[in-house]
């Protein structure tokens, strides 16, 4: 067995209504909270005291991280407290991190920057997902977009992991259905892709077998009636399984495509990931030797997973890539920059450059 570590948020609280306990947690940790909100700020702003909200809109891009790390020095804040989905999370964890450093953000920044660890541990930061898709609650690294580099890019660093991930399944009740199908088919790739992955490791293996059986029995009843608490709270448990496995194992080619895509188009992640799951998975069972965990998911997947995926797919009504302006023209870029992607570092096999335009030409 090869060498592993695992680490995880501090201290995770998950229930139905635990969101009630945010203004005690909040004041654990100080009297000035910022908190970080989706484009609808007002929405959650009566559940804590704070002092500030910085809202993100879409995917966190670097001008948001300098503008929220300003409002929190601005503010003098105690503790940062980011609610929404995936995007709002990786910007809190993002903010509670840069605020204290003494670098910018370009010395700290993968790709585009310098790729130094971090100096100073960030300030406390609480993560309160809405939607199940990315795990980011659980993850060390918050994704970037620059619209400079066309790129997007991680801040990475253990002690981003959060103080407190505080998941509760009742606030994704009004999650639209193509939301709610794009981040549930996001969560379900990343247990699949971190369970296959080449530094899967045992704790892992065990996290990501139990959220793809949550997700294969509930993830439908969620996007056909998002009232359905119990499909609800399978679907937060297989997000937060996905975020732990991911940050401890790795991923793999869906989420070395997604890298890129996200940054050269206006591109959701979890729909990019939803469309490349089932050729990505293909691609690989094709090319695997040790087949045992592949047969594995096709049992738990009626039989074949291949199969499954590419009909659950189509019954989400997940759009093909070209929805997001992606053209024929494309794929030779997108395949030279995913073949450099640090997820594709983990895929169980090394995929060619004919194979990976494959892929996407069939998720086209």
């Amino acid at each position: 067995m090869n060498r592993f570590e695992f680490a995880t948020a501090q201290r995770i609280i998950f229930g139905r209504g635990v969101v009630r306990e945010l203004p005690e947690l909040c004041r654990s940790f100080g009297q000035r909270t910022l908190l970080i909100t989706g484009s609808r700020p007002q929405q959650y702003a009566s559940l804590l005291p704070h002092v500030g909200i910085h809202a993100v809109s879409g995917e966190p891009t670097v001008e948001d991280i300098q503008e929220g790390v300003s409002l929190a020095k601005e503010l003098e804040a105690d503790v940062i407290v980011a609610i929404g989905g995936g995007s709002v999370v990786d910007a809190g964890k993002a903010i509670a991190a840069m605020s204290t450093q003494p670098g910018d953000l370009m010395r700290y920044i993968e790709v585009i920057g310098d790729g130094k660890p971090l100096e100073v541990a960030p300030l406390p930061y609480i993560a309160v997902p809405t939607t199940a898709g990315t795990g980011a609650e659980a993850t060390r690294n918050a994704v970037l977009a620059s619209t400079e580099h066309r790129v997007k890019a991680s801040l990475r660093h253990i002690s981003m992991l959060p103080r407190v991930a505080l998941i509760d399944p009742e606030l994704a009740v009004d999650v639209p259905a193509h939301v709610t199908a794009a981040s549930g088919m996001d969560a379900l790739t990343q247990c699949l892709e971190a369970f296959v992955c080449s530094r899967a490791q045992p704790m892992t293996d065990a996290l990501c077998l139990d959220g793809i059986q949550r997700a294969v029995r509930s993830l439908e009843h969620a996007v056909q009636n998002g009232h359905n608490l119990d499909a609800r709270e399978d679907m937060a448990l297989c997000a937060l399984n996905s975020g732990i496995a991911l940050a401890n194992a790795g991923l793999g080619a869906v989420h070395g495509f997604a890298a890129p895509i996200g940054g050269m188009f206006h591109a959701p992640h979890g729909a990019v990931c939803a469309a490349l799951l089932a050729p990505v998975w293909e691609a690989n069972s094709q090319r695997v030797k040790d087949r045992s965990k592949f047969v594995q998911i096709d049992t738990m997947l009626c039989g074949n997973a291949v199969d499954y995926l590419h009909a659950l797919t189509a019954r989400l009504q997940i759009p093909q890539l070209r929805a997001w302006g992606i053209a024929e023209a494309d794929l030779e870029e997108i395949a030279r920059k995913a073949a450099a992607a640090s997820s594709m570092k983990a895929n169980p096999v090394t995929l060619t450059h004919e194979e990976l335009v494959g892929i996407l030409r069939s998720a086209l």
